[in-house]
């Protein structure tokens, strides 16, 4: 019987910080406003006039990982790359990052489901190791929200939302049951739900070109969300999912030790965290210095958490995720 580990784990976050009071150059807003809302202090957006793209902080985050992991790039059987944010249209942005690493040949691919994207990824992965398939695999969740936000007053529903940044795991295969693991992935999406956080264009889904002059000034090409739909949705389908992780374990929520959430309101996470009933000092939040970035949250969360000591080795840890779809999930993870 094979099994997936995490052996290495890296991040990385654009060197530029925008504050909430730093947002008011470009919208009406406050810091007040926004922490009383999400929870958000700053975030970290690339530098808007570089040529930084997605795959370029996927690839820092990916080399900090495979250091960590001490697995060479050579070694490597599958790249797999979550992001809703990617480089160009297509190809995938794992292909941008395959040839970055320097690593052809060895198969590289997307995986398009919004903040669940690392969870759906790693059980991509997971699944690919047990059957013996491959054997090391690099995950990565990576974004660059902050040139696709309408940074207008119109717009900052949604643009005080989102950071930008990267996160990347190395997987390998263990026989041992006992050792550090990934025990399960649970993946759910509920496509009724679709338009309740979206972008309507570029779209192939309707007459003449896919993206018109009238898209960009209506705003049809920036994100739409139902926010109350969205949280309450999200609170009720992340206690599931971690329920449903436990149960398919044979553990009790006391069994965990740390909790890492995806991180798009704080106010989300509270009320999942209190619908669950555990204790605050077992839940990890990252949302107030990075904001929402999406696939990336749930790696760049970890690696911050074992930065600063919260995550150790041996811990039993529950991450959950909700987002655009809409898609939900858990994993259960032996540190």
């Amino acid at each position: 019987m094979k099994y997936s580990r995490i052996v290495g784990i890296g991040s990385y976050l654009p060197e530029k910080v925008w504050r909430n009071d730093d947002l008011r150059a470009l919208m009406d807003t406050s810091d007040e406003w926004i922490q009383q809302r999400t929870g958000i202090k700053q975030r970290h957006w690339v530098d808007q006039d570089s040529t930084e793209g997605t795959s370029d902080l996927a690839l820092k985050a990916a080399v900090g990982a495979l250091e960590s992991a001490g697995v060479a790039k050579e070694e490597l059987d599958l790249i797999v790359v979550a992001t809703v944010s990617p480089d160009h249209e297509f190809p995938g942005t794992a292909c941008f990052l395959q040839a970055k690493l320097g690593v052809s040949g060895i198969p590289a691919l997307d995986v398009r489901q919004q903040c669940t994207g690392f969870l759906y990824a790693i059980s991509i992965a997971d699944q690919f190791i047990r059957t013996g398939t491959y054997k090391k695999v690099l995950v990565v969740g990576a974004e660059i929200h902050s040139r696709g936000l309408d940074k207008t007053t119109e717009g900052r529903d949604m643009s005080v939302l989102f950071g930008d940044g990267a996160g990347a795991v190395v997987m390998v295969a263990t026989d041992d049951p006992n050792s550090s693991r990934v025990l399960s992935t649970h993946l759910h999406a509920d496509g009724r739900f679709a338009k309740e956080l979206w972008i309507p264009a570029p779209s192939n889904a309707g007459p003449g070109p896919r993206i018109t002059e009238e898209h960009v000034r209506s705003g049809a090409i920036y994100g739409k969300m139902n926010g109350k739909s969205v949280f309450v949705h999200a609170a009720k389908r992340m206690p599931e999912a971690v329920n449903e992780a436990l149960a398919a374990n044979g553990f009790s929520l006391s069994d965990i030790d740390l909790f890492v959430f995806h991180q798009a309101n704080l106010r989300i996470n509270e009320m999942v965290a209190k619908q669950l009933g555990i204790p605050e000092e077992k839940v990890f939040n990252t949302i107030d210095r990075f904001a929402n970035t999406t696939a990336a949250t749930i790696p760049l969360g970890l690696h911050e958490a074992l930065r600063v000591g919260k995550l150790k080795p041996g811990m039993l840890v529950a991450t959950a995720a909700f987002g655009s779809g809409f898609t939900w999930g858990s994993a259960l993870i032996r540190w």
